[in-house]
């Protein structure tokens, strides 16, 4: 035999050939049937999601052969194998790498039943020690299986016993290191939906995705008949925030995916990156100067303001559809990634709702967490009052959101558009730094509105005056010539008023003053699920 030809006998050759039909069988997930239930219910296997979500042929599957095989009498040959209903391993988006995990939901549903907690529990070890963003499919309930658990292990799980962790405590610590994005891309149920909670960006699909802590079979038993869709569909979910936002399509869940992670470091180990600088700082939109009506009775959109002052195309909003009078999202500035908060005028004025507060403080930890500088565009009437703001806890969550507000140590710009009333309308600046902030000529703020403050203050005056109606009006009128944000500026209570059309020039050269200052490394205030 020619030297140069490999002996067979003496080579791996059919051990690699073993190790293929292996990865072959194991590819075939639950089979051509339940596969083709999988599309037909408008949904992807894990390996197609997989794939589309990564770069092209960028994903290294780790643990491909794991799951349950049955072999014949002599031990020797593989009669039957079943893969676990998890794929994991690495790959990379627009060249980054990262960690990703897909349950996949034609193996048992998703049951643990068949899974390997080995192979659950290495992508959140892996994503946190070696500081790699994490993104998690899920469909499934990911937890301790169905009741046949205790027939088919002989013995009922004790949640939380010896050996029986669910993870969670490495989701959570994750969420203070690496950017964590989880899909809820069919039904998520307990752990499931648990995993998909603890996350810092969180989606799902509509009328595909359903996400609850127990499904409709379990809520029966209590009286409540629903569907999936009625119990924990993305009308239910998004507008309660146990899930960020809803999407059309898994593709458009990927897509989102990708840009989340476009704005963050890979930890927090490291620095946002910065991205193209394709929009000239100091350009001005004129429209700027009249968005916002001299009647402050009317409303404008702080959305158009937002989209004017950030980079073009660069806002990516979050949480659109849970506490609504806050905006958050991210964008760029001079290509310089920030975070975006902002009162939204359309929603309650702007005032602090319990919903309102905890967005804000999911907010400002992520923020705080990945070291994005924090442009807030104010308008806030303070918080929100009224029986439902009693009856929601609004005064507990509003004082945690101040108190995320004033431990945060990311640099901050405040422009404020109109209103700043109240103790919400106090925090809109960390009063730990030094501000850097703006009012433009709309600005309106105090302790209290003058509407409706006026007659409470002036009680008695006003009762005794011939022509109670012009004695108020009198009051109103001379209040509002002091109130006037340029008395404050006089005073030096706002550093400076600007023209609107200046705010975009502004807010460049506070991301670039503030490039400089982000420190990465682990913070003591982090964002937790």
């Amino acid at each position: 035999m020619d030297q140069m030809t490999p002996n067979p006998s003496a080579s791996w050759q059919t051990e690699l050939d073993e190790l293929a039909e292996r990865k072959r069988i194991a590819r075939q997930m639950g089979g051509p049937e339940r596969i083709a239930r999988q599309h037909a219910g408008g949904r992807l296997t894990v390996r197609e999601r997989i794939d589309q979500c990564l770069d092209t042929e960028s994903f290294f599957e780790i643990g491909s052969i794991a799951g349950k095989a049955t072999y014949d009498e002599t031990g020797s040959v593989m009669t039957d194998f079943m893969p676990a209903n998890g794929v994991f391993g690495r790959g990379t988006i627009d060249g980054r790498p990262v960690v990703i995990y897909g349950d996949d939901f034609t193996v048992r549903g998703g049951s643990a039943d068949a899974s390997i907690k080995g192979k659950y529990f290495m992508p959140e070890k892996m994503a946190g020690e070696y500081r790699l963003p994490l993104i998690r499919m899920i469909e499934g309930s990911g937890g301790g299986g169905s009741v046949k658990t205790i027939e088919t292990r002989g013995h009922a799980n004790l949640p939380g016993g010896i050996g029986q962790s669910s993870g969670l405590w490495l989701c959570a610590q994750n969420m203070g290191r690496v950017p964590v994005v989880a899909l809820g891309l069919g039904s998520v149920a307990g752990l499931g939906a648990a995993r998909l909670a603890a996350s810092h960006y969180s989606i799902m699909v509509r009328d595909t995705s359903a996400v609850f802590v127990a499904g409709p079979p379990v809520v029966e038993r209590l009286g409540e008949i629903r569907t999936k869709q009625a119990l924990g569909g993305h009308h239910v979910q998004v507008a309660a925030g146990t899930v960020d936002d809803a999407v059309d399509t898994e593709q458009e869940a990927f897509a989102r995916t990708r840009r989340f992670l476009s704005y963050l470091p890979s930890s927090v180990w490291e620095l946002p990156p910065r991205g193209a600088r394709d929009d000239d700082p100091e350009r001005r939109d004129p429209h700027l100067i009249s968005i916002v009506p001299k009647d402050r009775r009317k409303a404008y959109s702080m959305r158009k303001i937002i989209e004017s002052v950030v980079d073009k195309g660069s806002f990516f909003e979050m949480g659109k559809h849970f506490g609504r009078a806050i905006i958050t999202g991210f964008a760029r500035l001079d290509g310089w990634p920030v975070a975006i908060l902002a009162g939204d005028p359309l929603y309650g004025g702007g005032a602090w709702g319990a919903a309102a507060s905890r967005k804000i403080t999911r907010f400002v930890d992520l923020a705080q967490t990945f070291h994005l500088p924090m442009v807030h565009l104010v308008d806030c009437f303070g918080f929100a009052v009224g029986l439902e703001a009693e009856s929601t806890a609004t005064m507990r969550h509003a004082v945690t959101a101040i108190s995320a507000i004033h431990q945060s140590t990311i640099p901050w710009c405040a422009i404020i558009i109109r209103n700043v009333f109240g103790v919400g309308g106090g925090g809109h600046v960390p009063h730990t730094l030094t501000p850097i902030r703006y009012s433009w000529p709309s600005g309106n703020w105090g302790s209290l509105p003058l509407e409706g403050g006026v007659e409470a203050a002036y009680r008695a005056e006003i009762a005794a005056a011939d022509d109670p109606e012009t004695k108020l009006k009198e009051i109103g009128d001379r209040l509002e010539q002091m109130r006037s944000p340029f008395r404050s500026a006089e005073a030096f209570i706002i550093e400076e008023i600007i023209d609107p059309r200046d705010t975009r020039p502004l807010l460049c050269e506070f991301a670039n003053m503030a490039a400089p200052l982000r420190t990465p490394g682990q913070s003591m205030f982090t964002m937790r699920p």
